[in-house]
């Protein structure tokens, strides 16, 4: 553990700036990775996915998360195995037809009844008396004594010199 308050401050700086940058890096290989899949699996939506890996990459470099030189490497093979894939071919396989099935006739909607509603009694207005009073001001003092009772004041570390 670093001794130096300049260093601590770097120490905590480098950290914000892994974990910001690992958001990045992580995202750019996500994008290689489906783009790896899909050329693969010879998917015709491959050439967006490819687009889009290209994109992230070339983000991630300028942000200086990766070498642009890494990047560059990355989109090369990523082309390189885009330009080796066979496209797909799509046969077009005649559906077959189904009948069409009718949809089940829906119940007759439920008649409402009338609700009856209960009648609504007004409750009496107590008033406080003095030792309603009293009684509540006691509650709410035992209560502030144990918040007092349980906080402890911090003690600020010694500075050294």
């Amino acid at each position: 553990m670093a001794n130096i308050k300049s260093q601590i401050k770097r120490n905590r700086q480098n950290n914000k700036r892994r974990l910001r940058n690992r958001v990045d890096r992580g995202a750019a290989r996500t994008a290689v990775k489906d783009a790896r899949a899909a050329i693969d699996a010879g998917n015709p939506e491959s050439k967006a996915a490819l687009l889009l890996a290209i994109k992230k990459l070339d983000k991630t470099a300028a942000k200086g998360v990766i070498h642009k030189n890494n990047a560059a490497r990355r989109k090369s093979r990523l082309v390189k195995a885009f330009a080796r894939m066979e496209p797909v071919k799509v046969v077009a396989e005649p559906t077959p037809v189904e009948p069409i099935a009718e949809e089940p006739k829906k119940a007759a909607p439920r008649r409402r009844t009338a609700k009856v509603e209960a009648p609504k009694v007004e409750e009496p207005v107590v008033e406080a008396t003095a030792e309603h009073k009293a009684e509540t001001k006691k509650v709410a003092v035992k209560k502030t004594a144990t918040k007092k009772a349980t906080t402890t004041p911090r003690k600020k570390p010694a500075k050294k010199e």
